[in-house]
């Protein structure tokens, strides 16, 4: 991270269990250390045993990640500074409306068989992600399920949960793989309008659909991170970690930009 990152994130970060009387012994590295060190792997794609000797050893760095995971850190991280995104953007902290899509992608050699499937329409041996994101492109939820788990099965758990987190959401664009029951399960448990974005028959080639294309764009964003290309994660949830903190870099270095303002154009 840039100095200017760090100032941004470190307001933002979890406080200890030691350092607010919970008990806990505390970090023996820097928390910079430690954050730059796991978002060097999820940005580099490299093994843990990889990790270069400018970083604390591997099992510390991994120690640190796993904690964050399990006791939610990572995700607290994030919601933070989604929260400073929209705040910058004029937006409420809370979206009202969302975009819903899956990605498939291959699984790695290393993934159990019983976290897998094959996804039948991509033609993929692998996990699926399903993101919910607001408008910007930003991450609410994310879900990391075998590949053969359809899109209208995962998107009940996806959206429940984020109905419970987010009570303004009232609206939600998704493509034709979510028609069904899945529309009129979503206005009566949920009393959130899901609209479906169909595209044209009489259209061949990529078209830019309304609404739709601000997640495709997100997980576009998320495969700049190498970890993300494939599905090298044993547990789902560890997948669904790397998810969260790939969107974390991104966050953090934009609010950094358009703190530090455009760079002024010398005359030549």
């Amino acid at each position: 991270m840039s100095d200017a990152e760090w100032g941004l994130v470190r307001d933002l970060l979890p406080v200890p269990g030691w350092l607010a009387g919970r008990g806990g012994r505390p970090e023996g590295y820097c928390q910079r250390q430690m954050i730059d060190a796991v978002r060097y792997l999820v940005d580099n794609g490299i093994k843990w045993r990889a990790m270069p000797s400018d970083f604390p050893p591997w099992p510390r760095v991994y120690a640190f990640f796993a904690r964050w995971r399990d006791m939610g850190l990572v995700a607290e991280l994030h919601d933070r500074l989604r929260e400073s995104v929209r705040r910058t953007e004029g937006r409420n902290q809370e979206p009202s409306a969302a975009v819903v899509d899956s990605q498939s992608v291959k699984a790695d050699a290393t993934v159990a068989h019983v976290s897998r499937g094959f996804d039948a329409g991509k033609k993929v041996n692998g996990r699926k992600r399903h993101l919910l994101t607001d408008t910007l492109g930003l991450l609410l939820a994310v879900l990391v399920t075998p590949a053969s788990t359809t899109g209208r099965d995962a998107a009940r758990i996806l959206l429940a949960a984020a109905k419970g987190r987010f009570r303004r959401l009232a609206r939600v664009w998704a493509d034709g793989g979510y028609t069904g029951h899945l529309t009129d399960w979503t206005a009566q448990h949920l009393g959130v309008v899901l609209d479906i974005v169909r595209r044209c028959d009489d259209v061949s080639g990529f078209q830019v659909l309304p609404r739709r294309w601000v997640v495709e764009r997100s997980f576009a964003w998320l495969l700049r991170s190498r970890r993300l290309v494939r599905d090298y994660e044993r547990r789902a949830d560890t997948s669904e970690a790397v998810v969260l903190w790939s969107m974390t870099v991104l966050m953090s270095r934009r609010l950094a930009a358009q703190q530090q303002g455009p760079v002024p154009v010398r005359a030549a």
